[in-house]
């Protein structure tokens, strides 16, 4: 018999709801964008500290998903920064075994 001992942690936890909302936060973003709602938008740098705090997989795919914010140069450089950032921190907390 074959047993699969699956344990998730809180870490795993807050990452798949970080994402989670942060794809949300961007594809409303996109939605307001569309309608022209530009006193309703969601900020660049609300974006851009959702995806610093984790939510760096929901951002990208819901960038390439809903094709947003791809075209704005400027936002993308803020972006690369902001990914480079948090695989710095996630190689401190690999290589001090945090996580």
């Amino acid at each position: 018999m074959i047993h699969i001992n699956f344990t998730i942690s809180y870490i795993e936890i807050y990452i798949f709801f970080i994402n989670l909302i942060t794809f949300i936060i961007y594809s409303i973003d996109k939605f307001r964008a569309i309608i022209k709602a530009s006193h309703n938008r969601i900020s660049e740098n609300t974006l851009l500290l959702l995806a610093l705090f984790g939510g760096i997989i929901g951002a990208i795919i819901s960038m390439i998903f809903f094709r947003h914010k791809i075209k704005k140069l400027s936002f993308i450089l803020k972006f690369i920064i902001v990914f480079i950032i948090q695989c710095l921190i996630l190689y401190y907390l690999k290589i001090n075994h945090i996580i």
